[in-house]
């Protein structure tokens, strides 16, 4: 299983010169030898064991919004901290770039950051015999890209709760933000694209959620919002899924507020916009009454609108007759190049996603399947998902099973079971530290059991393809 052993090592920061990082190693007590500085402005860190297995997994951080805490501080080298130890303790070099900017949505210095660290490694590490892409959230879109755009690289991927099409997820941002607008805040001044001030349109848009969820009508206009984006009412890592009509939304609700509207609302549009020279986002043609009938959360709405005594109708047609928003044409062609997969998959890519994952919803891991589906070669995906609430809440001992089957399928050529049965198995047999997921959400830290599960996530309302 690898020990349970706590290091403290001497690190060496490199020396920029002529655009490129000279890095010099330092060995800690059990002879790791890590590396620090940076290539053409971006910080990076690598960490090469004792007796390395010639494996290099390259790990893409998720998006940090300004300000951000790093779990751990400095470089993060996986989503779990405990999954690097693992992972270093049986031979594997860990490697990451914090990318250029390192805040906001960083894809596209991150294609270019990555690549250049692992050329670094080649020349002033060892070539390694194989490299494994890995990333979380946003970092899985950068590692998924950065194995369709450099075939030959990358030997595999693992994804990590990752989002796969980020046109289709700012459009739904949009309809979200729209809707409460729309429905929770008429009249007020709110500027959903282009914002003048992001952080007041963002606490409005805030603000208006908070005192809907006051009411049985507000509560039912919060249900109908998170259906359009297909929101699951489970917000929590620890507790069971809600049952209780006001706890199911409030929960959603949850979500729609952190993820959509104080993140991805207008203070991460703004940045989106600055990088993409405009706008890349719009319902214009949107059909809100068709969004809903898709939607895997129609049945909260109903339910909602029953005990709040309220029409439906009613308020999809104030959608339907509220002005729309047009894209910047010129800047929708960014998020399609720096933020959407084909699913070209000239590697095998291994995913795990929590089933009440709505900062990042489950849909997108069967967007992605009909995109190898039409583009890639479907026997080199396989897709898994832990049965928790929360955004990318794993443990450390999820993640390593994960990773293993990734490199049996490569030492092999062929997948493992992966049966849910077998996996909970497998993470069943490390020990208590591994058994702790990730809660960014609350950075609560309680032990739990695993949770593989079989799952069939539901579709997408705004996909980009």
């Amino acid at each position: 299983m690898g020990k349970w052993r706590r290091r403290v090592g001497v690190l060496a920061a490199g020396l920029m010169l002529g655009g490129q990082a000279v890095g010099v190693a330092a060995a800690d007590a059990d002879e790791r030898r890590t590396y620090e500085g940076q290539i053409d402005g971006a910080k990076y860190k690598v960490v090469v064991p004792e007796g390395w297995n010639r494996t290099l997994v390259l790990y893409s951080h998720g998006y940090y919004p300004e300000g951000f805490p790093v779990p751990g501080g400095g470089i993060a080298l996986s989503n779990h901290p405990q999954t690097a130890e693992w992972l270093l303790d049986h031979g594997y070099a860990l490697a990451a770039s914090e990318y250029k900017g390192k805040y906001g949505y960083t894809v596209e210095p991150a294609l270019t950051d990555q690549i250049a660290l692992l050329d670094w490694f080649g020349k002033n590490v060892a070539k390694p015999r194989r490299t494994v892409a890995t990333g979380q959230s946003m970092g899985g879109t950068v590692a998924t890209l950065l194995a369709e755009r450099n075939p030959g690289r990358f030997a595999g991927v693992v994804d990590i709760c990752a989002a796969f099409d980020f046109s289709g997820y700012m459009n739904t941002a949009l309809d979200l933000n729209f809707a409460v607008k729309t429905l929770l805040a008429p009249g007020k001044d709110i500027d959903l694209v282009h914002p003048k001030n992001p952080q007041a349109s963002a606490q409005a848009l805030s603000d208006a959620i908070d005192e809907a969820l006051k009411t049985r009508e507000g509560r039912a206009r919060l249900a109908l919002v998170g259906s359009f984006g297909n929101i699951p009412a489970w917000y929590s890592t620890y507790d069971p899924k809600p049952t209780k009509l006001a706890e199911r939304i409030r929960q959603q609700a949850t979500w729609v507020q952190g993820a959509y509207t104080l993140g991805n609302g207008p203070i991460g549009r703004a940045d989106i916009e600055r990088r993409a020279g405009g706008n890349p986002s719009w319902n214009v043609g949107v059909d809100y009454g068709r969004q809903l009938a898709r939607s895997g959360q129609k049945a909260l709405v109903a339910k909602a609108y029953r005990a709040a005594r309220l029409n439906v109708k009613d308020d999809l047609k104030r959608l339907a007759d509220a002005p729309r928003i047009a894209a910047d044409p010129g800047a929708v062609p960014y998020l399609f190049r720096y933020g959407v997969a084909r699913g070209t998959t000239p590697a095998p890519v291994l995913t795990i996603h929590n089933t009440g994952d709505g900062g990042a919803p489950a849909y997108g891991q069967r967007w992605y399947a009909n995109q190898v589906k039409r583009h890639g070669d479907p026997a080199k995906l396989r897709q898994t998902f832990v049965d928790r609430g929360s955004h990318c809440a794993f443990t450390a001992a999820e993640e390593v099973v994960t990773m293993r089957n990734l490199i049996e399928r490569l030492d092999t050529g062929k997948w493992p079971d992966l049966s849910p049965k077998r996996l909970n198995r497998a993470a069943s047999a490390f020990p208590e530290p591994y058994q702790i997921p990730i809660d960014f959400l609350t950075d609560q830290k309680k032990t739990v059991k695993p949770a593989f599960t079989t799952f069939s996530p539901g579709f997408p309302t705004r996909s980009s393809r």
